[in-house]
């Protein structure tokens, strides 16, 4: 069993990403990054600073609009226009989730696509299912990059995606096809789910339920990528693989935290220093 090291192929990407940095500097060009953050969500807060933390590392220029919870939809539409305008930000990026009274379809579809660097805009979303270059949301990114590293090559598998969200399950799910594997969709209303992941070369699960996934749904030698995140009572965060059984039966797993985590924040940075290279051009 080989431990998928998120945390130190992120260190390797964002060593990149600085290099890159700085060759646009000498250009004149310093890439931005610009965050909209509503509400005190503490998680969505801690987040944001440690975007915030590496940005500053990699020579990023980082700014954070701090909204309150009872923000208009109409005042985040204007900031959203300004960073859209703003010659210097080439990301924009809207912290989720989002109080209940804004619409977050309407705050996505108001980036510019070219700034969308989490690549949530339906824009790119049409451009990666398509398999065109675009903005690659920053976790499944990071995935295929983990993959890449590792020297696991996704066509001809089976990969068994557990969950389905427009954030990561169906975006990792469009990437794994256009990787030329045969890909199996699971979510909440999934009749027997171990009748799918017993089948799957590959698991991708991101749901954030504890254990979800234990030894006897896997396969042998099965590769296991868990990107759920869960903090226990005890304050403890574990993903949603039973990690210390289910690494016994396979043979690659990202531990959850420090697998699929740091490459998140790594694959932001580099959509970010893409979408300055494209200004500079």
């Amino acid at each position: 069993m080989t431990i998928l090291d998120g945390r130190a192929l992120s260190k390797k990407i964002k060593a990149d990403v600085k290099k890159d940095v700085e060759i646009l500097q000498k250009e004149n060009v310093t890439p931005g990054l610009a965050v909209v953050l509503v509400g005190a969500d503490s998680a969505s807060a801690t987040y944001v600073n440690m975007k915030s933390k590496a940005c500053k590392e990699a020579g990023i220029y980082s700014i954070v609009h701090e909204m309150p919870e009872s923000i208009s939809q109409d005042n985040i539409l204007e900031i959203i226009e300004m960073m859209n305008k703003n010659p210097n930000i080439d990301g924009i990026l809207v912290q989720l989730p989002l109080p209940k009274h804004i619409d977050t379809t309407a705050m996505l579809e108001a980036i510019d696509p070219k700034k969308d660097v989490d690549g949530f805009h339906p824009y790119n979303v049409g451009r990666v299912v398509a398999g065109l270059d675009g903005y690659i949301p920053a976790t499944p990114y990071g995935v295929m990059k983990l993959l890449e590293e590792y020297k696991i090559d996704p066509k001809g598998k089976n990969v068994c995606v557990v969950g389905a969200s427009d954030i990561v399950g169906k975006p990792m799910a469009a990437l794994m096809l256009n990787a030329n594997a045969t890909v199996d969709i699971c979510h909440i209303y999934t009749d027997d789910l171990k009748a799918h992941t017993l089948n799957a070369d590959i698991i991708c699960v991101g749901v954030g339920k504890v254990n979800l996934i234990t030894a006897d749904m896997v396969k042998d030698n099965a590769v296991i990528i868990d990107i759920g995140v869960s903090r226990l009572e005890s304050g403890k965060l574990v993903g949603d693989v039973d990690f210390d059984n289910v690494k016994e039966k396979c043979s690659y797993i990202t531990p959850s935290p420090g697998g699929v985590g740091p490459m998140t924040i790594a694959m932001l940075l580099k959509n970010t220093v893409k979408s300055a290279q494209n200004r500079g051009k």
